[in-house]
């Protein structure tokens, strides 16, 4: 499988999301998308066009993005959950996933990608 170009990016803070839009520039990489809760991402899934995903585990509202990352894992498009912590716990559906730890570098982004 070719290394995945369009990619979402499913964070509830402004500055983070704009950061990482910021990051896959860097690595000629393009934005399929931005969504800042579970109802938004799930539409641009639906839309199609998206080779990989960056989820924020907690999103505003108290969301958790764990439907987002069943619709991408029924769809086959792989994804790294992004965590502030580790109170954060991960559904055990989708542990085996990689996990990008924030505050994230752009190494770590840029590896994590590279693993998919």
């Amino acid at each position: 499988m070719a290394a995945p170009q369009r990619i979402l990016i499913v964070e509830d803070e402004p500055l983070i999301a704009m950061m990482l839009e910021d990051f896959l520039d860097a690595f000629d990489k393009q934005v399929a998308g931005t969504a800042d809760c579970v109802a938004d991402a799930l539409r641009l899934i639906a839309g199609g066009g998206i080779d990989a995903a960056i989820l924020d585990v907690n999103l505003r509202g108290g969301e958790k993005s764990w439907p987002i990352a069943d619709s991408l894992a029924r769809a086959g498009i792989p994804f790294v959950l992004a965590t502030g912590g580790s109170g954060d716990m991960i559904a055990d559906a989708h542990r085996d996933r990689p996990v990008l730890a924030k505050p994230f570098t752009m190494d770590a982004v840029e590896r994590v990608l590279a693993g998919f």
